[in-house]
């Protein structure tokens, strides 16, 4: 009998030594796991971008200029919309530039007040905005255009004025119909800015 106790006591003693060893790796492996675990970095979205072909604008406008192949002309359907006023439609990213004229018949009060306004349109992003970047631009043709690019979680990227400063005035926004963010967005941004530039450059005001 006390050799059965005896017997018990060493079974008893090595199943709890067992134990603890299994215990104590499980928590260095889980430890060690810990250690060595990495956050994944942040996916976003694939967009393929396709090589860019350009087209001359023909429809009854004051002004004329070359758009991207891959965009639509479509007219603005804002309720206060006025003759003239379009959107450059990009139908596989979402997004449209949106394009106003306004016809100054040689008055500098009114330009200066769209000047104005243009600047204000801008500014109402200040606050979800990282930075405001102003570029003076001077196309090909001798028009200068003024380019207002906004980094940060805002509804318009790229804004942009050009005028003759007696006859006519047009300004541009680009917008994303889209709730991805401006990180995964970048891409596309790089690629439409191309679009405006190559819109302003061509740009030519119709008699």
């Amino acid at each position: 009998m006390n050799h059965q106790k005896k017997y018990f006591f060493q079974f008893s003693a090595s199943l709890l030594a067992c134990t603890f060893l299994v215990l104590g790796l499980s928590a260095c492996r889980k430890s060690n796991d810990e250690n060595d675990y990495v956050p994944k970095p942040k996916g976003y979205n694939r967009i393929d971008l396709p090589k860019v072909k350009y087209t001359q604008l023909l429809e009854n406008h004051p002004y004329t200029f070359q758009y991207s192949t891959q965009a639509i002309i479509k007219n603005d359907t804002v309720p206060w919309a006025e003759p003239h006023w379009i959107y450059v439609y990009y139908p596989a990213y979402e997004a449209m530039i949106q394009l106003t004229y306004k016809p100054l018949n040689n008055d500098p009060t009114k330009l200066s007040k769209l000047i104005n306004d243009a600047y204000k349109l801008a500014a109402k992003h200040n606050q979800k905005a990282y930075s405001i970047q102003d570029l003076v631009m001077k196309t090909p043709s001798g028009k200068t255009a003024m380019l207002m690019e906004l980094e940060g979680e805002v509804p318009t990227y790229l804004q942009f004025y050009t005028t003759d400063s007696t006859k006519h005035y047009l300004r541009g926004a680009l917008y994303f119909n889209t709730a991805l963010k401006s990180d995964s967005l970048a891409p596309v941004i790089d690629y439409l800015k191309k679009d405006v530039i190559k819109m302003i450059n061509t740009l030519q005001w119709k008699p």
